[in-house]
């Protein structure tokens, strides 16, 4: 499957979900709380490739997650994605460990899941700032975006390791000074 999305920050969490709620959007899952961890070989040959392999765990629900490398795209993030469930998570991680694969970076999230017409919205709080992601066909997110009053120059491509590791490395940077 191909996973089309982009990030917009958002002032805050409230105000957004209010203007979506009255655009007619559709909650699928109110706010929840997710704990992320990707993992990689010591030798950092996932990251190398820029993909990405992610466990997440939302409320009582375990998923992997495998990123195959961006596409070039100027607004957008472009990737292959494949997802499954996973029912025993602490055999799991066993089998990750097996495998030669290490935890190497953790985040979590507030999310709130919706959906208008064929695009899947969602609404994240992170530790570095709140958060409007919207994934579908391109056309349709630029239409919703508009809607919401944004534009192309808000799209953000990164995703939530970049934007964290770039804030702790700004973070760590200006407290060793």
């Amino acid at each position: 499957m191909i996973e089309i999305e982009v990030k917009i920050r958002v002032p805050d969490l409230k105000t957004t979900r209010q203007k979506l709620l009255e655009m007619g959007c559709e909650i699928v899952h109110d706010f929840y709380r997710e704990w992320n961890v990707l993992y990689d070989f010591p030798d950092g040959h996932l990251a190398s490739r820029q993909e990405a392999l992610r466990l997440r765990l939302a409320g009582k629900k375990a998923f992997i997650t495998y990123k195959g490398q961006p596409r070039k795209s100027r607004s957008f993030k472009i990737r292959e994605e494949f997802e499954s469930e996973i029912k025993n998570i602490r055999d799991f991680k066993k089998i990750l460990h097996r495998l030669g694969l290490r935890a190497v970076f953790e985040y979590r999230k507030k999310r709130m899941l919706l959906r208008s017409g064929r695009v899947n919205i969602t609404l994240d709080e992170s530790e570095v700032g709140c958060f409007l992601e919207l994934e579908g066909k391109r056309s349709d997110i630029v239409r919703l975006a508009e809607k919401l009053g944004y534009s192309r120059r808000d799209f953000i491509k990164s995703d939530y390791v970049q934007l964290i590791m770039a804030e702790r490395q700004k973070d760590h940077s200006s407290s060793s000074e």
